[in-house]
């Protein structure tokens, strides 16, 4: 039954403590105030100066601007000294030993953020101090703050920087303030994660500083937070696009030359590379260090820019017509013999293990056919026209028109050729007999135009066999110069990746 009972007192009495402690905390306040000033340094001794214990938490990186190299975060500033002329007794005041006053109230040093960006100068928030008996203040106060970063963009999307928060005295020297670091770092407990920006650490550094226009010292304390990029968003966004694009350079080389699209496809290439590479320069600041992926794109548009210049002296190799130079020697055998083999070039009919070889122009089976390779003489037809017969008889010529529809025969006695009334051979004409090769000088117009379509057909086929020897070394060169910018292309998407492990 006591226990019951004692908490029902304690709980009576609860409200007249309370109310106690508020009569208490007013007469403090008076007391306290009565002869306070907050625009005088509250130490006893003027030629000492008081120690400012800082301590910087961040809390959240709003935004990293890169290219106006300004840095956004939200922090929490806690601030604490020791004020002479704000103590009293505990005892004195029925053991109340803090009070919550607004901060205007007080005396504050004057800490701003030396390297502030803001246009607009806002300070900390107006948040209440917390004081203790024996004279100790501590404020905090939560910021938001714009601070210049120098941003190094040369290994941008894969880059980290370091933004420094410098805070110190505005008008104290330090012979009249000293500011202290709580802590070797910063705050990083209660950091909200950022998606874009991974914090490394931030650690803390005192420094003292002469300037030029004063003697007097001036103390500051620097946080430096260091960042790294996530380059995740970049790189799925800006640089696999960019990669897969160059991929298709080279096969400008492997597309046929009578397709008509290989300039086409170069141009298109190069036209979306240079999209990619503005979006780039939107974001990056105006500075001499390009960007690592911006080299990526320099490199890749040049390379794409070669291709396509190659591709167009390619194709003007490839359509030589007919009026073309022969294929020199040393480029027949490094480019149409080696070569080929190396890229597996070949024409129709030929393999990889037995080139097809061209037929000689003097071979055995050209030699048997005369007048056909157009190696017959016209001074051969002359001398068989000169010694030929001119003039026939009436009856001579009557039978010249049946030989034209019988059967000719070769007696090998005499070696002449005559006609029987029969159809047969034998001798009843009236004029000498024609030798055998004599026989020639009826078909001189025919002899001429065999000896004409023969020297056609000899110059269609040269001019054949130049053009599809040229077609074939501008073949060969298309596919040496697109295995070329494939490795090109490999090794820069490989040294740009390595970047990111």
């Amino acid at each position: 039954m006591r226990l019951p009972c004692l908490l029902a007192c304690c709980l009576c009495l609860l409200p007249g403590v309370q109310g106690a402690q508020g009569r208490f905390a007013y007469k403090l306040m008076n007391d306290l105030f009565a002869n306070y000033s907050n625009a005088l340094r509250p130490v006893e001794d003027m030629d000492k100066a008081m120690n400012v214990t800082l301590q910087v938490t961040l809390s959240q990186i709003i935004d990293m601007d890169e290219r106006n190299q300004i840095l956004m975060a939200y922090l929490w500033i806690r601030q604490v000294w020791f004020d002479a002329y704000l103590r009293w007794n505990k005892e004195d005041y029925d053991g109340l030993d803090t009070i919550r006053i607004p901060s205007s109230y007080v005396w504050r040093p004057d800490i701003v953020l030396y390297n502030n960006a803001d246009d607009q100068f806002t300070g900390s928030m107006e948040t209440n101090v917390v004081i203790r008996y024996d004279g100790q203040i501590m404020w905090d106060s939560p910021a938001i703050t714009k601070s210049s970063c120098k941003v190094d963009v040369s290994f941008f999307p894969f880059d980290g920087q370091q933004c420094r928060l410098t805070f110190g005295s505005w008008t104290y020297n330090g012979n009249q303030i000293d500011i202290l670091n709580h802590l070797d770092t910063g705050d990083l407990t209660d950091f909200v994660e950022n998606v874009e920006w991974e914090i490394l650490g931030m650690p803390a550094k005192k420094s003292v500083i002469t300037y030029g226009c004063c003697s007097e010292p001036y103390p500051d304390v620097t946080y430096t937070l260091i960042l790294k990029r996530r380059a995740s968003f970049y790189i799925f966004n800006l640089l696999l696009p960019c990669v897969m694009i160059s991929f298709l350079a080279p096969l400008g080389f492997y597309l046929p030359a009578d397709s008509g699209e290989k300039v086409s496809l170069g141009v298109t290439v190069l036209l979306a590379l240079t999209v990619f590479q503005l979006l780039v320069a939107e974001s990056m600041p105006p500075s001499e260090n390009v960007p690592l992926i911006g080299k990526y794109y320099i490199a890749t548009m040049t390379m794409i820019t070669a291709s396509t210049a190659l591709t167009i002296f390619i194709m003007n190799i490839h359509h030589c017509g007919p009026e073309a130079k022969p294929v020199p020697q040393w480029a027949k055998k490094f480019i149409l013999q080696y070569m080929s083999r190396i890229f597996f070039v070949y024409e129709v009919g030929e393999s990889c293990r037995r080139p097809r070889t061209e037929p000689e122009p003097n071979s055995e089976r050209t030699s048997k056919v005369p007048g056909i390779d157009g190696q017959a003489k016209r001074e051969d037809i002359a001398d068989v026209v000169k010694d030929c017969p001119e003039k026939l008889s009436p009856k001579d010529k009557e039978a010249k028109e049946e030989l034209e529809h019988s059967k000719y025969a070769h007696s090998q006695e005499s070696g002449k050729y005559y006609v029987s009334e029969q159809g047969g051979v034998g001798k009843g004409f009236g004029y000498e007999e024609c030798p055998k090769i004599h026989c020639l000088c009826h078909n001189e117009r025919l002899l001429k135009n065999i000896e004409y379509i023969a020297n056609c057909f000899r110059d269609q086929r040269a001019t054949q066999k130049r053009t599809g020897e040229w077609k074939k070394v501008a073949k060969v060169m298309d596919r040496f110069f697109m295995w070329v910018f494939f490795i090109m292309v490999f090794l820069m998407s490989v040294l740009i990746m390595g970047k990111a492990i």
